[in-house]
């Protein structure tokens, strides 16, 4: 894994949201709303040296520039999105050390990730999010906000689980939003934008108008009905 810093941002105490995509792509959904809601600034980039896939262009290949970027805002590092994530346990582990470093380099106060939470439950225009912690006390902390914990002990991989492992073993508090979702396939822009209501209220900041993300939900469902009907 390659990073270059292409300027240096003067940030203090910011909150980190990083993230890659995952499932129902919520990851990615969600950091390139925020990044495109706040208007970031690229300041670090993170390439990997060993794609993970070939684009086949039609009839000839290119290989990927496979890469992920750190942004910037007032009071916020936004780090991912892109397609994909790191395919070797090394890389996936130097990244995530490599956002612990940026963190600590600015004193970063909170780490946040988030991806998607697969359910068998039948789910309508209003998937939840749930949450999950660093430490007991923040869980606590974060019952008695009412906010929804995860319901049942599981295994989180990628780097959107292992980022919270990191963050707990280098002393930075996190949190890991999560979205219901039922199919993996496509994208779930109903679970990023329940994620996206949930960061706004652990955060107190305002992300963006999530409008966008129903209307393109609806596109998909109209899209996904109208292919069903033609098979």
């Amino acid at each position: 894994m390659e990073f270059s810093q292409e300027l240096e941002p003067d940030l203090k105490k910011p909150i980190v949201i990083a993230a890659m995509s995952d499932m129902g792509n919520v990851g990615g959904i969600v950091i390139d709303f925020i990044n495109d809601n706040l208007k970031t600034k690229k300041f670090r980039i993170a390439k990997t040296s060993y794609p993970s896939y070939v684009v086949d262009k039609g009839g000839n290949i290119e290989l990927p520039n496979e890469k992920w970027e750190y942004r910037c805002a007032d009071d916020f590092i936004v780090f991912g999105g892109g397609m994909g994530q790191p395919q070797s346990n090394e890389e996936l582990h130097a990244l995530c050390q490599d956002v612990i470093d940026v963190s600590k380099k600015y004193s970063a106060k909170f780490i946040y990730t988030l991806g998607g939470f697969h359910t068998n439950r039948q789910l309508g225009k209003n998937p939840q999010t749930f949450v999950t912690a660093t430490s007991r006390q923040l869980k606590e902390q974060l019952e008695k906000s009412n906010f929804e914990t995860t319901p049942q002990k599981s295994l989180i991989t990628g780097f959107n689980g292992l980022v919270l492992g990191y963050a707990k073993e280098n002393g930075i508090s996190g949190i890991g939003l999560y979205g219901e979702l039922n199919d993996p396939e496509i994208p779930q822009y109903r679970a990023a934008k329940s994620i996206i209501k949930t960061l706004e209220k652990l955060t107190y900041q305002k992300l963006g108008n999530t409008h966008e993300l129903d209307v393109m939900a609806d596109e998909d469902r109209k899209s996904t009905r109208l292919n069903s009907s033609h098979m």
